[in-house]
């Protein structure tokens, strides 16, 4: 599957982001969003392979929208800049763990893992990294999950220890995290391959302990 005018459309609403331009080239958005559902729904069709907790979804109805909310942004765009699409057991990785595919010319990416808990989840995912550290840092360690992640996304990180826990404790590195990811980028190239389902959904694979072991955390 070829993503090549995805990443066209990207490029050019990057350079001309406005209302006035994107409803001129309104085809030119529903073409690519359409082709964009099209690979999410083969994506879907991929991780089904491996995790049937996704069945029950409707993979055209899981792409992001594209209109950005400028309300409480100094950055007034109107649009992004980027596809992206959530795979979780109940929609769009809302407090719940799952898979986060994006493409962005430059800046393609797969991710996966917990994003932002709520203060509820937060505690329950850090008590369990606690009561179960050995079996955590299996899953980090593992030859397969290293092949794509080099460890914890770590861009939402507490500066000290969080509530409950001392700071000398052997792992508050991994308890310091506010979200639980990991992420694999992209060339275009690699994008533009007709194989790039099958890669993204081959990593989604190596993630899915991950997602297993946080699911039950929540539980």
């Amino acid at each position: 599957m070829n993503l090549v005018v995805i990443q066209s459309f990207l490029k050019s609403i990057a350079k001309n982001n406005n209302r006035e331009w994107f409803e001129k080239n309104k085809p030119k958005y529903i073409e690519a969003k359409t082709l964009f559902d099209d690979f999410v729904e083969a994506f879907h069709k991929e991780l089904l392979t491996f995790d049937e907790s996704l069945a029950a979804l409707n993979p055209r109805k899981l792409a992001f929208r594209i209109y950005r909310d400028v309300r409480f942004s100094k950055d007034k765009r109107p649009y992004k800049v980027n596809m992206g699409a959530g795979l979780s057991p109940h929609g769009k990785m809302d407090q719940e763990p799952g898979y986060y595919i994006h493409i962005e010319p430059g800046k393609s990416f797969i991710a996966g893992g917990f994003y932002m808990p709520n203060p509820e989840n937060l505690a329950k995912i850090r008590q369990e990294i606690d009561y179960n550290t050995k079996g955590f840092l299996k899953i980090l360690n593992d030859k397969k999950f290293k092949k794509y992640f080099s460890g914890l996304d770590d861009f939402d990180k507490l500066k000290t220890a969080p509530k409950g826990y001392p700071k000398d404790h052997p792992h508050i590195d991994l308890l310091k995290n506010k979200s639980f990811v990991v992420s694999h980028y992209f060339t275009d190239k690699q994008v533009q391959n007709k194989k790039f389902v099958k890669t993204a959904a081959e990593i989604a694979k190596a993630m899915k302990p991950l997602n297993d072991f946080l699911k039950s955390a929540v539980a």
